[in-house]
């Protein structure tokens, strides 16, 4: 086992629990029902009162929050 990638897993794991912990509640929720539960669009609409299309919206916000927070915690050297 390669200590140095233990690491980096270890880091990147870190990362994407604390961005996903950063989350707005609804995009949690929304994140939880497409990707631990499975639901399709039109399933999470009915779950959370909004349109198909507003979840697609939301899925799009959750997703660029993600990588945008995953960005911050992993790119930038610490001050």
């Amino acid at each position: 086992a390669d200590p140095l990638r233990a690491l980096l897993d270890t880091d990147f794991r870190s990362a994407v629990i604390e961005a996903i912990d950063g989350l707005p509640p609804r995009e949690k929720i929304l994140r939880g029902l497409y990707y631990e539960e499975e639901l399709n669009l039109k399933e999470i609409g009915a779950v959370l009162g909004v349109s198909e299309s507003r979840v697609s919206q939301l899925h799009t916000q959750a997703v660029a929050r993600l990588r945008a927070s995953l960005r911050e915690r992993l790119w930038t050297s610490p001050a």
